[in-house]
């Protein structure tokens, strides 16, 4: 397993998200978040992965409590990351909730704390104080945020008056926004990009051909899954299946190596098998040519999915299974 080290942080390049752990949204069932969850956790930490990524809001705190139980007793193996749902996030409400998730974690110190999502009402001067509330107690040792634009979390930053270390973002082969600008600022200034989709929830792998929904309300909402966008992914799934047999990879590891190839940027796939967790975290010995990433990075410039209001109806119909 490789590793990127930020500000004393070390962290694997690929990671394991946990939103999935206790959560209805995707449809894996109560088996499972009792049994499946745990054993992908403990896989995780043997294979050398050891950034573990959940959030509070995850199963309404199940994920949190299902992870904690996983890494009783390994404690020293996992770089723990959670993050806080910024409903009305002021200071003394995110020092609360930070001891509510170490709680539900089962552990004294979270290593990395992130606030989930900009709030549009509350700018960063409170959370921050907040944030830094926990980090001078010792109860969190990183703090981060997720979905931010650079100038928020450069604010951020300024507002908490020491690194923010990290920006969880969507970041995939077909989500590459974070290219603009978060991507250059974070090889520059050493601070941390966590993609999250990465395999973009699965379309990435081409198991999906659209001729059935695919379960969970996650995917099903998502305008990726619609019939008509798996079918304009088709020059982008070539791609990655032609790359994946040049290095007798799949087509998931190959748009994972993707991914990480660039400097400062881990990704955090779920898994919903110990198979699928081992193909994950395999693809961090991949090493993709300059070719390779060219032949990928130009089908993925030409995919232009159908999204907005015109797509309504048909995720309406995805959503109730018609």
């Amino acid at each position: 397993m490789r590793f990127v080290e930020v500000d004393g942080a070390r962290v694997s390049v690929i990671g394991l998200g946990c939103w999935q752990f206790g959560s209805s949204d995707w449809g894996y069932g109560d088996d499972y978040a009792r049994h499946e969850a745990g054993v992908i956790t403990e896989r995780a930490l043997d294979l050398g992965i050891n950034l573990v990524d959940t959030a509070e809001a995850y199963g309404y705190g199940k994920s949190e409590r299902i992870l904690g139980a996983a890494i009783r007793g390994r404690r020293d193996d996992v770089f723990l990351a959670t993050k806080l749902f910024p409903l009305v996030p002021l200071a003394p409400v995110v020092r609360q909730r930070a001891h509510a998730s170490a709680r539900r974690l089962g552990v004294d110190v979270i290593d990395l704390y992130q606030v989930h999502w900009p709030n549009p009402f509350v700018l960063n001067g409170p959370t921050m104080d907040g944030m830094r509330r926990v980090l001078d107690e010792g109860l969190v040792r990183h703090a981060g945020v997720s979905n931010f634009s650079l100038a928020r979390w450069e604010d951020a930053e300024q507002r908490l008056g020491r690194p923010v270390i990290s920006n969880q973002v969507q970041y995939s082969l077909v989500r590459r926004k974070p290219e603009r600008e978060l991507l250059p600022y974070a090889a520059r200034a050493g601070r941390l990009i966590i993609a999250y989709s990465p395999l973009a929830q699965g379309l990435l792998s081409g198991r999906y051909d659209g001729t059935k929904s695919p379960r969970g309300w996650v995917r099903r909402g998502n305008v990726l899954f619609l019939p008509e966008n798996i079918a304009h992914a088709g020059d982008l799934l070539d791609a990655l299946r032609q790359v994946a047999t040049r290095h007798d990879a799949t087509p998931a590891q190959v748009a994972l190596a993707w991914v990480i190839r660039t400097p400062n940027v881990v990704a955090i796939p779920g898994a919903s098998s110990v198979a699928q967790l081992e193909s994950n975290a395999a693809a961090a010995d991949l090493e993709l040519s300059d070719d390779d990433d060219a032949r990928l990075t130009d089908a993925a410039e030409h995919f232009e999915p159908r999204q907005g209001p015109s797509t309504f109806p048909a995720l309406a119909r995805s959503m109730i299974g018609r």
